[in-house]
């Protein structure tokens, strides 16, 4: 859980959630009144900005099918060859003819290889469809890739929102890939240099104990409030003060 610039304080949680599409569906107009409240008031004690995303995945992962297809591809039939596993094999089970003179013996590698080709692409293609099914694909694609996606996400996210140009620096996202079962909570140079870096994972331990419970609002509730308690501390309210950001939850479309 580490920095994911020099700007901007980043960190990562698994969180054992239900699947995203039905966690988001499942949210009312008062849960997502209770955020857009928690932030309000947690904003009235501080110049500085909350910004809250949720999203159901941050990526379709297509290149998993692709890879674990390939890969099985190649290491399943060479597997089979080394256990003695013979392409003739499969010739002699269908009821093919056999080789019985020498002359023929080119005919018979012809044969032998070209079996082992289809063999790969039926294993290629049987492979590619398992790992299309959308939980295999999530459970295979390797957490490295998720943790990249889901923070590229959450900067594309901090950045489009314009969390990086508000007044004094002070903006806070925090964003929730359900999919993925990861959160992010990003603190713009202002507030990060202010606040002690452990704080941050203060906030994400809040979001994520409420998706462990299937609760979102919960979450985003507590995260909210801990995130105000840190701007309060460190950048207190100006009479000037405007609200530079949508109070409301963000929730993103499936990808």
């Amino acid at each position: 859980m580490a920095a994911v610039s020099p700007a901007a304080a980043a960190r990562s949680a698994a969180a054992a959630v239900r699947d995203g599409g039905e966690m988001v569906r499942r949210m009312t107009p008062q849960d997502l009144d209770r955020i857009a409240q928690a932030v309000a008031e947690a904003e009235k004690t501080t110049a500085g900005e909350i910004f809250c995303v949720l999203t159901p995945e941050v990526s379709d992962y297509r290149e998993t099918p692709l890879v674990w297809a390939a890969a099985s591809a190649l290491v399943l039939p060479a597997g089979a060859l080394l256990a003695g596993f013979r392409p003739e094999m499969l010739t002699r089970l269908f009821g093919g003819w056999s080789v019985g003179h020498q002359a023929a013996h080119d005919g018979a590698i012809l044969s032998a290889l070209s079996t082992y080709i289809v063999l790969q692409l039926v294993v290629f293609v049987v492979a590619a469809l398992v790992v299309s099914i959308p939980p295999v694909r999530r459970a295979l694609t390797p957490g490295a890739l998720k943790t990249a996606r889901v923070k590229r996400a959450a900067m594309e996210q901090f950045l489009s929102h314009g969390l990086h140009v508000t007044r004094d620096r002070t903006g806070v996202l925090i964003f929730a890939a359900l999919a993925e079962h990861r959160v992010e909570v990003i603190a713009d140079e202002g507030i990060y240099k202010a606040a002690p870096n452990a704080v941050w994972n203060e906030v994400v331990a809040d979001l994520v104990a409420g998706l462990k419970r299937g609760k979102i609002a919960d979450g985003f509730v507590a995260a909210v409030a801990r995130t105000g308690g840190i701007l309060a501390a460190h950048v207190p309210p100006r009479g000037d003060d405007r609200n530079e950001l949508s109070d409301g939850l963000t929730i993103l479309p499936r990808r």
